[in-house]
């Protein structure tokens, strides 16, 4: 064996050790098969090749938790209608949501991605990462662990469900009430759609006065609209708690 090659092989075990210490605190067990957990912390602008990146283990992720955070609520609130735990579950796994607990829990730190691109940064590759990650779980462990990990890991230690029930999600009616109260002109208005990996990404703006205010990134118009709204009352000072 040439000297390239031990030194290539050496290179390869020291990654996967320190991989694989940072996978076990971040998800709380040790992996088995380290090669999933690799490619769902792979982004597209890392590797191109579709057997390599994990847009399909995100999308197998995210399948999967809108199953068990389903299943969760289903069983907690058996006195809800299907109106309130669709709101609720489209609250937990909204991507602003995952982003950010993906971040709290570190895994913007292990994912592969173009860091030059700066954009990537701001955008949601880590809460797509996560997704990826329960995907690989799935693959790696089983249901009953991915099942453990999304309840215990996530929505134990992540999700304030007392706060989310008591917060009115709908930001846009909220949004364009107040602004009729207060005979204020608020628009609405599409900034820009572009390719995220196998998903469309929408960014609307929020006119106020012809003056943009806020904007609102989303995988539809509808999503971004509410983002946007959300974030133009956090600009105006404007409360979203429920009466």
């Amino acid at each position: 064996m040439s000297l390239f090659s031990r030194l290539h092989i050496r290179y390869l075990f020291s990654r996967n050790k320190a991989l694989f210490v940072q996978l076990e605190h971040v998800l709380g067990f040790q992996p088995k098969q380290l090669r999933f957990y690799e490619i769902a912390l792979t982004h597209r602008s890392s590797s191109d090749e579709i057997s390599r990146n994990n847009e399909r283990l995100e999308f197998l992720g995210d399948a999967m938790l809108g199953a068990i955070v389903g299943e969760f609520l289903f069983r907690k609130y058996p006195n809800q209608d299907e109106g309130f735990l669709t709101e609720i579950r489209s609250r937990i796994v909204r991507r602003e949501s995952l982003n950010a607990i993906a971040t709290r829990m570190g895994i913007e730190k292990i994912v592969q991605y173009n860091k030059y691109d700066r954009g990537l940064s701001r955008s949601h590759i880590f809460g797509n990462a996560l997704e990826a990650l329960i995907g690989a779980i799935y693959l790696d462990r089983g249901y009953e662990l991915t099942r453990d990990f999304v309840l215990n890991e996530l929505i134990k230690n992540y999700i304030d469900l007392d706060t989310i029930e008591k917060t009115d999600t709908n930001y846009k009616n909220q949004l364009l009430t107040w602004a009729q109260k207060n005979m204020v002109s608020i628009v609405f208005e599409e900034l820009n759609e572009q390719q995220e990996g196998i998903k469309r990404m929408f960014t609307i703006g929020i006119k106020m006065d012809e003056t943009i205010i806020a904007t609102g990134t989303g995988y539809n118009k509808k999503d971004a609209g509410q983002v946007a709204a959300q974030n133009a009352m956090q600009h105006l000072g404007i409360s979203n708690k429920r009466n």
